[in-house]
């Protein structure tokens, strides 16, 4: 990681990181008295001034995602002046994205993400021109959707999405700035194929399906966001103005709990070939869907409900496995299951928890992650193996409607 930066061969070289050819947007037209007058503390920077608003006012930038990321980054995006915002997301506001997202309100629950955020937006800045991309970002739309706009801001939650963004990037040649966030530790940087290092040189291979908990997993600390999200626009603006160092080449990691920003360089891999095509990201990451359960191994809430019963009456033995996160389970569980996180079981830490001579039932949030652990077992030749067709969110709505759901 600490190794000295070698830039990629391009139509400019640099010799530290974080060093660009120059602005990546050209000026726009001169502003107008209520740009001037709504932009005023910008234009009295020397660095940035009036070209360099202008040029924010003529910048083109696709946010992925209206999330935890994609919130502060798009308020602070539209606040700056950015003249036109995409943005790709293909989720509804839920009750409990609110800790963090905070472009969306309580009356905006049930509603498409990518909706709330525009109207946050124009009540800000209705200035700023929004474009809607109500998709799910995969390989067969990555390439037309970022063709569009002059710089990508990824705050996707997946490895496979961030994989996709960077491929795509780089075969359009197009900068981006990566943001990553989980329980209290965020990420920031740039990459940039053209002029150094790309995200496959920071992560070459993707972790181990089921190694790392997704946010919704494992939690995020609200606060986080607001860091990670300013920082992701700060290295975006500079990008588009040419103001300043940006952060190619290296990336900021913030420790929330400690109160700590440390940086560390990643550099190309000299060997590295360039990137030409998109791929199978699904794949690459190992979480290609599992093939579906048939219905001898799916179990439905009120068979489970049944089997416990039976269970508590000394008629049925059977092992029922939650294998969420140790937080999820604090919040709500099945009476009478076990906790095995996903993790340990598919790293194959936990096998000689598992007999393979009782009935075993795993179950989770909605039933992915059981699909998933339920393959490995069956690949592992457990034979009396089931899972809980819905998760959890199913055993409350039909079973124990007085659970919280998260």
């Amino acid at each position: 990681m600490a190794t000295k930066f070698t830039a990629n061969a391009g139509p400019a070289t640099t010799e530290l990181p974080g060093t660009l050819p120059g602005p990546l947007v050209e000026p726009a037209a001169d502003l107008s008295a209520e740009e001037v007058e709504r932009y005023s503390r910008h234009l009295i920077i020397p660095e940035i001034g009036a070209i360099g608003q202008r040029r924010l006012k003529n910048a083109r930038v696709l946010v992925i995602g209206a999330g935890g990321l994609g919130s502060p980054a798009l308020l602070y995006l539209a606040a700056a002046g950015v003249g036109t915002l995409g943005i790709i997301d293909d989720d509804t506001v839920e009750l409990s994205n609110l800790q963090r997202q905070v472009i969306h309100g309580v009356g905006d629950v049930g509603r498409p993400k990518i909706e709330s955020a525009r109207d946050a937006v124009a009540a800000l800045n209705p200035l700023v021109d929004v474009r809607l991309h109500n998709v799910r970002l995969d390989a067969s739309n990555a390439l037309e959707l970022f063709a569009g706009y002059d710089l990508i801001l990824d705050g996707a939650d997946n490895f496979a999405t961030r994989y996709l963004v960077n491929d795509a990037a780089a075969i359009l040649g197009k900068p981006y700035v990566w943001g990553s966030i989980f329980r209290f530790d965020g990420q920031v940087s740039v990459f940039w194929e053209q002029y150094g290092p790309t995200y496959r040189d920071l992560y070459p291979e993707a972790p181990p399906a089921g190694s790392v908990p997704s946010c919704g997993e494992g939690g995020v600390f609200g606060m986080l966001c607001a860091a990670v999200g300013s920082l992701m626009v700060t290295e975006a603006v500079k990008l588009i103005t040419g103001v300043g160092r940006s952060m190619l080449g290296r990336v900021a990691l913030f420790d929330a709990l400690g109160g700590t920003w440390r940086e560390i360089k990643v550099s190309r891999d000299p060997e590295a070939e360039r990137i030409t095509e998109l791929t199978d990201y699904d794949a690459f990451c190992g979480i290609a869907p599992a093939a579906e359960a048939g219905p001898e191994h799916t179990v439905t809430p009120t068979q489970l409900a049944t089997m416990l019963a039976a269970r508590h009456a000394g008629l049925k033995e059977f092992h029922l496995v939650d294998v969420r996160e140790g937080g999820e389970y604090e919040i709500v569980r099945i009476d009478g299951s076990v906790l095995i996180p996903q993790g340990r079981i598919l790293a194959g830490d936990a096998w000689q928890e598992l007999p393979q001579d009782v009935d075993i039932v795993f179950h989770c949030k909605a039933g992915t992650r059981s699909a998933a652990v339920l393959a490995a077992a069956r690949s592992a030749g457990y034979k009396r193996v089931s899972h809980l067709d819905g998760g959890i969110l199913a055993w409350v709505r039909d079973v124990e409607p007085g659970k919280p759901v998260y």
